[in-house]
């Protein structure tokens, strides 16, 4: 539950976006501060505010970085994103060092008319790396879509992706058409209702969702802006993508509400020899 909250699923918002705009507007104000010491220096108090903004600056930032690091674990570890919010995690814990470091410059000169220069250095470092960090979290966001849609999810979503090869001989079982295999798939059996497996199939990225007991394989991607269906809701026998909301009948493929336009790529699941085993072509990973 405590994850949840930080996460924001109860408020049906992320937490770490609505936390960050305090720390970064309190440093903003900082070197406003700054600046106008420089600029009017019979103005009382200009350098001693600036430290103070500062000051609180740092703590919300320490207490924005907690529901971001949980944001952080939650990004699986085969996700392209996960490079680019260890970036973003350590230009954070950058400018908070560098913060830190121009408190204790700052606190022995609050009765300075105007900045000194090297304090002055340091918050336009820090700006400068907050601004480069902010973008990064915009591109995981936007980009890849990290945090999107997640409170609609009400099972757990998978952790990675599983690999498998049908050009594998002990991975594989091959139908009266040697141009048709079915891969076993040993993880499924451990699915609970309405959970999903992500997996990878000779390059082909696969859904494999329960549902009632059943089990249903579909393209991961879905047809809109490439939404990981494998985190989406259901309702139904349809998928629901957590980007945009384009759903899919699972059994079919067949879109089933926009925005999207194209139907998915639907596999055949067949039980063999007691394992759940998905249809693919042989060599090309496409359905059948």
């Amino acid at each position: 539950m405590l994850k949840d909250f930080l996460e924001g699923k109860p408020l049906r918002h992320p937490l770490h976006p609505m936390l960050v705009h305090f720390p970064i507007g309190l440093f903003l104000l900082s070197l406003l501060l700054d600046l106008a010491s420089l600029a009017f220096p019979p103005v009382p108090d200009l350098v001693r505010d600036s430290f103070y903004a500062m000051l609180l600056g740092v703590i919300t930032a320490l207490i924005a970085a907690v529901p971001g690091f949980v944001d952080y674990t939650d990004i699986r570890s085969d996700h392209p994103a996960k490079r680019t919010a260890t970036s973003h995690l350590t230009l954070n814990l950058i400018v908070v060092a560098l913060y830190g470091i121009n408190l204790g410059m700052r606190s022995s000169l609050l009765v300075d008319p105007k900045i000194q220069t090297v304090p002055l250095i340091l918050s336009l470092v820090g700006v400068a790396l907050l601004s480069v960090s902010g973008y990064l979290g915009g591109r995981l966001v936007y980009d890849e879509g990290i945090g999107v849609g997640r409170h609609k999810r009400r099972t757990p979503t998978p952790e990675s992706t599983l690999h498998f090869s049908p050009a594998t001989p002990a991975n594989l079982a091959l139908n009266e058409n040697s141009d048709v295999i079915f891969v076993p798939i040993p993880e499924a059996d451990r699915l609970g209702e309405r959970e999903t497996l992500r997996v990878e199939i000779h390059g082909q990225v696969i859904t494999i969702a329960k549902i009632d007991k059943n089990f249903y394989a579909f393209q991961e991607f879905c047809t809109h802006r490439y939404g990981p269906l494998s985190e989406g809701g259901f309702q139904g026998f349809n998928v629901q993508c957590p980007w945009h909301n384009s759903c899919f009948d699972v059994r079919t493929g067949k879109v089933t509400q926009g925005p999207a336009k194209v139907d998915l790529k639907s596999f055949k699941v067949e039980t063999r020899d007691g394992k759940i085993c998905v249809c693919v072509q042989r060599g090309t990973g496409e359905s059948t």
